[in-house]
């Protein structure tokens, strides 16, 4: 059973329609690329897994279970997490108290207590401080832990967000845009660190970013949008060679994509001239 299945997903707002008939799956301790031009229709997907739009045709399921119409908040006791590509964090706290924040489906005392600091809420607030902690560790952020977020640089905010979903203990982890910002190196290391996050956290990850050599360096299969449609997916290095996707992000072709569904693409259907054309290194 795969932990996201996207089936024939459409939105429409009023007469636009955004998205128009994506499937996408993600098994277990996959980690699964997004990639396309700006508009593509890259966080509307995401919007519509974790419950901020509803589609308006299809399903979203997760490990079996029709979400598409659950709340954002049942979503994510679920066990799906999310980034945004504006950071969403508490910029006027501290960056271990985003994380406690972050816990709080998990805090096992009820709130009257909590104010009336009772015994066991100490407990539990100091068990909530050190899983806190162990991620910040984890991520390299033990560092900045007392610092506010609004102190922040941009690059760290993002893998402070990483850290704060962390908190909420999912297994389906959606980054959007996570490498935003950063430089070849600084993604590189992040790729070196969401591999280690995938074992440490038995995590399935989907992930939408614009840093094209960080995607099909980490990701197990990739997909590309385009126009709302999904218009090449398959093995990373060759959904990057992929002659409709190299012209989709070069801009030699505005038209939308002629096929409404975009089979998997197997290495031995790129021709040797359709392999000299590639994405560039960075886009």
């Amino acid at each position: 059973m795969s932990v996201l299945e996207i089936d024939a997903l459409s939105i429409h707002f009023g007469g636009i329609k955004a998205m128009q008939h994506v499937s996408l799956r993600a098994g277990e301790w996959e980690i699964v690329g997004i990639i396309g031009p700006n508009g593509a229709g890259k966080t509307t997907l995401f919007n519509c897994i974790t419950g901020f739009y509803h589609p308006t045709h299809g399903q979203v399921r997760y490990r079996g279970q029709n979400i598409s119409q659950m709340p954002v908040h049942a979503r994510t006791a679920l066990g799906i997490g999310r980034t945004f590509q504006n950071v969403g964090l508490v910029k006027g706290a501290t960056v271990l108290e985003n994380l406690m924040t972050a816990q709080h489906l998990h805090v096992e005392y009820d709130p009257w207590l909590g104010i009336g600091g009772s015994p066991g809420s100490f407990a539990e607030e100091t068990r909530v401080r050190e899983r806190g902690d162990l991620i910040l560790g984890l991520l390299d952020l033990e560092d900045v832990a007392r610092e506010r977020v609004a102190d922040l640089p941009y690059g760290v905010l993002k893998r402070v967000e990483i850290a704060t979903v962390l908190a909420t203990d999912p297994d389906l982890l959606l980054l959007d845009e996570p490498g935003s910002g950063m430089g070849p190196e600084e993604a590189h290391a992040l790729g070196d660190t969401l591999l280690g996050l995938r074992k440490e956290f038995g995590l399935t990850i989907v992930m939408i970013d614009h840093h094209v050599p960080l995607v099909t360096r980490i990701s197990d299969y990739v997909y590309c949008l385009n126009f709302g449609e999904v218009l090449a997916e398959g093995p990373p290095d060759v959904v990057r060679r992929h002659p409709e996707v190299v012209r989709a992000y070069m801009g030699e072709d505005a038209a939308p994509p002629a096929p409404k569904h975009a089979a998997p693409v197997a290495e031995d259907d790129v021709s040797p001239v359709e392999t000299t054309a590639q994405i560039p290194e960075v886009v």
